[in-house]
């Protein structure tokens, strides 16, 4: 539904390409040829379709809006100035890049509201998209039309469609018939060398349709057709690619259509000429009143559907219910329900693996929280991330609670991203360690971005076996540890793997990754204790009656072999103690009292674990003793392999004695 003239539609575009280039041009940085290419697509989307309303930024229905191509953030900084989000002021435009300001060289989530997610990294944006269009299904299995009935809109740029995870963001979305999910595809056919043509070949129409989405094309700078197309996509049954053929740089005289326009400012010749070229008299960060007013208006015309929305929720059975699930607040009693398991390990540990006591403790959570939903990248049986009683969630059925990615690692990741960044989803996804490899540029966004995602990562060092070195984590943990606000879990035993997820869980504010056993583990946490152990990062899990003349550092399935060595050196008339560290990053949060009698003052100081040795120098100090892995891994058996690689408690024994 059309609200402004077409005379109105062409000067409101205007505007934002005028600010796109001013702003650039004021940071002497920046990417001005996309938001002044799509500025057409962008005024029609968000002055006639989408649902949202910028009193309220964070209305739960809004529809979300996705700039996958986050190199041209100023289109979105332009666009919520306009449409008078607050946060957004002229002040902000005009700091463009600028240390401090909420105008990032690209979207950062929680700078300002209306950025939905943290993009930059092509590919990322289309792939979170798809997460957001399955919580939107998600939910509204759950909680109803009435309460959960919205669009996500997704633009992207000829490198989010090369980038390899957008083959398998695409594919997901196709096959569990995503038809609230709409890509606008700014196809101008330029990238930063040149011509797509000189790298690329690829019929996108094609591919899509190949990947069961409905597929539109028109001119991206006719209003008309971009509408017609839109308003097409709104009765879909699949998702929809609109590919919007569109100039680069749009309005610029001597360098639109060009890959000049990509990453640099215009310089000021350009920008004087563009001016001329689009009949825009107006000085630079200044907006004419007729142009800012239609602005405005097209920022508050989801105020009606928000007031009619806000009475069916004051109305709704369900609104404590969705209310808190949107908040990301825990059940009530869950840590009850916690304390109870535990306590229930307690009276019969079991001696399975960590990757099982996961699957045990799941059985436990997904009850008890009905937001989780969980899913692994076609590794279920062996990750074991699918509770009893989960049913699958399928395009015949958005109400199931686990999800079937298919070999889709990145793709995944990148969608549980945003699952969790739309609301009222805790997402869980697995696959093996080894493959946080294909992983790592989602999480790093989800520590970036500070959002609660649980990577459940299985077969967790050479203890895996058979499948050799290529499938054998040896750098991944560590690599895993030191990358910022990512919270690195290796336990032990079951009572270690519950208290991490109930710690995972619990943390809002950034990822977890929990690294788990394919061997079986001896239980070493025998007791129940009321407080979560795994929360100080690394507590004494085996002590000594006399004083200790040796401490034993070790993580996950390594922590059986350092209590197997502290009984063999105690019987020898070397007092010991073991120190069970699950969480590095838990224990750098403890004070320095904590931290400096847990680490003691032995002068004999060993650390094991099945990996490199980085990080554990902290514990042990450069002339401590590591028993770990110094290469890659083999193929074989795992009790052959550590044997052959010297992670053994004999080997512990040995370096104590020396």
């Amino acid at each position: 539904m059309t609200h402004f003239s077409t005379e109105q539609t062409r000067s409101m575009a205007n505007a934002v390409r005028v600010l796109s280039m001013d702003a650039v041009q004021a940071a002497n940085s920046g990417h001005p040829g996309m938001p002044m290419g799509t500025a057409d697509v962008a005024t029609v989307l968000f002055t006639q379709f989408l649902k949202f309303d910028a009193a309220d930024p964070h209305w739960p229905d809004r529809d979300r809006f996705i700039l996958s191509a986050g190199h041209g953030s100023i289109l979105l900084y332009a666009l919520l100035h306009l449409l008078g989000y607050q946060d957004m002021t002229m002040d902000e435009i005009r700091k463009f890049r600028q240390m401090g300001a909420k105008t990032a060289g690209h979207p950062e989530y929680g700078h300002a509201t209306g950025i939905e997610t943290t993009t930059g990294p092509l590919g990322q944006g289309i792939a979170n998209a798809v997460g957001f269009a399955l919580a939107e299904r998600h939910l509204n299995a759950r909680f109803g039309d009435d309460l959960v009935g919205h669009r996500t809109y997704c633009l992207a740029g000829d490198g989010c469609l090369m980038e390899g995870i957008s083959q398998e963001a695409i594919t997901l979305a196709g096959h569990l018939k995503l038809n609230k999910l709409i890509v606008l595809w700014d196809d101008n056919g330029i990238s930063i060398d040149g011509k797509i043509s000189i790298s690329d070949s690829t019929d996108q129409l094609a591919r899509f349709r190949s990947a069961n989405w409905n597929v539109l094309s028109v001119d991206g700078h006719d209003a008309d057709q971009i509408g017609a197309a839109l308003e097409a996509a709104q009765n879909s049954d699949k998702p929809v690619l609109i590919a919007c053929k569109t100039i680069i740089g749009y309005g610029a005289p001597n360098k639109q259509g060009t890959s000049a326009t990509h990453g640099a400012a215009l310089g000021a010749d350009e920008v004087a000429a563009t001016r001329k070229n689009l009949g825009w008299s107006y000085e630079p960060f200044v907006m004419p009143n007729d142009t800012l007013d239609a602005w405005r208006k097209a920022g508050s015309l989801g105020s009606e559907a928000r007031a009619a929305w806000n009475k069916r929720l004051a109305a709704s059975p369900h609104k404590a219910e969705f209310e808190r699930a949107m908040s990301g607040a825990l059940p009530a009693d869950f840590d009850a329900v916690m304390a109870a398991y535990k306590q229930e390990l307690a009276k019969s540990p079991p001696w399975i693996a960590t990757r099982n006591s996961s699957q045990n403790t799941l059985d436990v959570i997904n009850a008890a929280v009905p937001e989780t939903v969980g899913g692994s990248a076609d590794l279920t049986g062996s990750n074991n991330t699918k509770s009893k009683d989960m049913k699958p969630l399928t395009s015949a059925d958005y109400g199931g609670r686990y999800v079937y990615y298919g070999i889709r690692e990145h793709g995944m990741a990148a969608a549980m991203n945003g699952m969790a960044l739309h609301g009222g989803i805790i997402p869980y996804g697995g696959t093996f360690l080894v493959f946080t490899d294909y992983c790592r540029p989602s999480i790093r966004l989800s520590a970036l971005m500070g959002i609660r995602v649980i990577y459940v990562m299985t077969h967790d060092s050479i203890g895996l076996g058979e499948d050799g070195p290529t499938h054998q984590p040896v750098e991944h943990v560590a690599a895993l540890r030191v990358m910022p606000n990512v919270a690195v879990y290796r336990p032990c035993d079951a009572v270690e793997t519950a208290e991490c997820w109930q710690l995972a869980l619990q943390n809002q504010n950034g990822p977890a990754v929990l690294a788990l056993t394919r061997q079986k583990l001896k239980p070493a946490r025998l007791t129940y204790s009321a407080e979560n152990l795994c929360a100080r990062g690394a507590y004494e899990i085996a002590g000594s009656d006399k004083p200790a003349e040796v401490v034993i550092f070790a993580s996950g399935s390594e922590v059986e072999i350092a209590i197997a060595a502290k009984e063999k050196l105690d019987a020898a008339g070397k007092p010991t103690r073991v120190v069970s560290v699950p969480s590095m990053e838990n224990f750098e949060k403890q004070d320095a009292a904590y931290k400096a009698k847990l680490l003691g003052k032995e002068t004999t100081r060993i650390a094991i674990e099945a990996g490199v040795r980085t990080g554990w120098d902290r514990f042990i100090g450069v002339e401590g003793t590591f028993i770990g892995m110094t290469g890659f891994g083999a193929s074989g058996p795992a009790e052959t392999l550590y044997k052959h690689f010297g992670i053994t408690a004999d080997a512990a024994v040995k370096a104590a004695a020396k």
